[in-house]
């Protein structure tokens, strides 16, 4: 048995090659752990959890209530895109909404959990927006308006995030070193599993004397895939 790890699948329905992998990874795959994590960006969007009722929605959030009710709890981290995941989609699913950062005990071995935004401290620009989207106010005033309206700024929001990336560098976009190995020292020298950067690998960090693994999520614009995680180790799992 095994612990499974997925984020920045960016689901929907104009991509129907990764959404059948999702399908068969969650009848599959995922049907055998011990429990499955998301670490944020389920989907490419969304805007609130009235959008529920979409045919594409609710087959993704079906997909994970099958699972759920085979037995295999599920829990669910906000990443940026999907921020406005909330407590309706959460019940839906069977699933369970969790903190970011979230530190555990992973077969005896600490592990901490991110979506892995926060540590790309280095882009500014992002991090303001990142507060800004996260403000209770600014969502309550987001969520007020029509549904169609909410897609449609969505759409402005990708579309000015897609030309913004332009003319960052990679290396803006990616996680500080600073910020991981700080981080890494605030919660004891754990594990850390984390997306968002699209960078998937393992890395190895000495901070004051530990080794501390670091793994990065893959993405799902290509290819799926997962972290599997048991009492041995992890190892990283294409699909």
């Amino acid at each position: 048995m095994a612990t499974l790890f997925i984020s920045d699948l960016h689901l929907g329905a104009d991509r129907p090659h990764i959404n059948e992998q999702f399908f068969g990874f969650v009848q599959r795959a995922a049907a055998e752990a011990d429990a499955l994590y998301v670490l944020g960006d389920l989907f490419e969007y969304w805007v609130g959890d009235d959008d529920l009722a979409d045919p594409f929605n609710a087959s993704i959030g079906d997909a994970l209530k099958a699972l759920g009710e085979h037995g295999v709890p599920i829990h669910l981290m906000h990443g940026n895109r999907d921020v406005l995941l909330g407590r309706e989609f959460a019940r839906h699913c069977g699933a369970a909404l969790v903190a970011d950062p979230l530190l555990l005990d992973l077969y005896g071995t600490p592990t901490l959990l991110m979506h892995g935004d926060t540590l790309c401290t280095d882009d500014i620009e992002y991090q303001k927006f990142r507060v800004y989207a996260r403000d209770p106010d600014n969502q309550a005033q987001f969520l007020a308006q029509p549904l169609a309206r909410r897609k449609q700024q969505m759409a402005g929001l990708r579309a000015d995030s897609e030309s913004a990336k332009q003319g960052k560098t990679g290396n803006i976009m990616d996680v500080a070193l600073a910020t991981v190995e700080q981080t890494l020292r605030d919660f004891h020298y754990p594990r850390l599993i984390h997306g968002h950067t699209h960078r998937p690998a393992r890395h190895v960090h000495v901070v004051d004397g530990h080794q501390c693994e670091r793994w990065v999520l893959n993405d799902w614009y290509q290819r799926g895939g997962y972290l599997r995680c048991d009492a041995g180790g992890c190892t990283a799992v294409r699909l």
